[in-house]
């Protein structure tokens, strides 16, 4: 039999790197800033007028993870440092934003500067809130962002293509003419009215993409904003036709919740049983979870010097990569990882039982960090220059 063949690595859409960022998208007054304040316990402005957001709001919100709430009472560490993820709430979008409407160029460049999207959905009735349309149209909106990424994402490609094509006729460069092909089948795509990450792309392919950061690459997660009552009961006349119209543009993540009932957990001290009595849960760690999870994030642990900290990587990242988290020292001068597994010690009770039971593992550079997983590197530290 011939050997197999070995299987490309796979190269995630976006930026490289750990310390990746959501934005929160959508027209103006569908609940964003609202959203935002919810998801990371600020006040910035949410007021019922069309751009009350200019300039985006950023803040750093704690990735929720029983694993570490059980590790702090197992290791009762001085010191702790949680998961967390990054968000941005951007300024509100309206037709026409490709060709400068609205706040429509600042709203895209700051779009580009995140890595995954928020897609706030307002599905609720109130006549004291402006919509920006004249009426509430979940579907017509879902479009406008929709058309106005693609059309956005078009303008680029048909600039770099033309570029492109000139440094080729220019000289004979083989890797412009592949990034040109590549840039051909982008155009082709986006002019199917497809977005960028419903394609699959070789790992050679997702490397050109990567350089020009396109729009449509993100990943969204469809945030449908629904009044406080039709959240507790469940029922919006307008979701079957939004999630039909999500299966069919590539399908996705979507969640429905209240940004106006998430206001009233946040003001209440005994958030879980406020929960319980109106018989309806807060969704607001289910959205910070799939924002992380959108972005290819996993993390794991160290307990180092009596400090229990998160350190979050792209899933796939090796043991010598994860261990430059932590420090630029370990990955240069990376040995060996000993690994626990996070259900062997909770089940196990201790380090000392796990060791005991023979379940902690010695990694090498090459072995693969699974979400959850405690990790003690080994390392010769670097020489001093003299």
């Amino acid at each position: 039999m011939p050997p197999k063949k070995k299987e490309e690595a796979k190269i995630p859409l976006g930026r490289p790197g750990n310390t990746l960022k959501m934005g929160i998208v959508g027209l103006p007054n569908v609940g964003k800033s609202t959203t935002f304040n919810v998801l990371t316990k600020l006040s910035v402005p949410a007021e019922n007028y069309l751009f009350c957001t200019k300039e985006p709001n950023n803040a750093q919100v704690m990735v929720p993870d029983s694993r570490f709430t059980k590790l702090l009472e197992m290791y009762q560490p001085s010191k702790s440092t949680a998961a967390t993820l990054l968000i941005t709430d951007i300024a509100g979008l309206v037709p026409g934003a490709s060709e400068g409407k609205g706040l429509g160029n600042a709203f895209l460049f700051h779009i580009q500067a995140v890595d995954g999207i928020y897609q706030v959905v307002r599905t609720f009735e109130d006549p004291t809130i402006t919509h920006a349309q004249g009426e509430v149209n979940p579907v017509a909106d879902l479009e406008t962002i929709h058309d106005e990424l693609l059309a956005k994402d078009l303008q680029h490609v048909n600039g770099w293509i033309e570029e492109a094509d000139k440094a080729v006729k220019r000289v004979q460069d083989k890797s412009k003419e592949e990034e040109l092909a590549v840039l051909a089948k982008v155009q082709k795509t986006l002019n199917n009215n497809n977005f960028i990450k419903n394609v699959d792309w070789s790992p050679n392919e997702v490397e050109v993409l990567n350089r020009h950061l396109f729009l449509t690459a993100k990943p969204i997660i469809y945030l449908l904003n629904m009044s406080v009552e039709g959240y507790k009961k469940k029922y919006n006349k307008h979701l079957k036709a939004i999630v039909e119209w999500i299966n069919a543009h590539g399908g996705g993540t979507v969640i429905p919740y209240s940004a106006a009932y998430e206001e009233l957990v946040v003001a209440e001290e005994d958030k879980e049983a406020f929960c319980k009595e109106k018989g309806a849960p807060s969704a607001i760690n289910k959205i910070i979870k799939a924002g992380y999870q959108s972005l290819g994030l996993i993390h794991f642990f160290t307990t180092l010097n009596n400090d229990l900290r998160c350190w979050s990587v792209r899933a796939g990242t090796v043991a010598r990569k994860a261990a430059g988290q932590v420090h630029t020292d370990m990955e240069e001068g990376f040995i060996a990882a000993d690994v626990i597994k996070y259900a062997d010690l909770n089940e196990l009770g201790s380090e000392a039982a796990v060791k005991a039971a023979g379940k902690m593992r010695k990694a090498g550079k090459d072995y693969v960090v699974e979400d959850g997983d405690i990790m003690f590197f080994k390392f010769n530290p670097a020489k001093k220059k003299k």
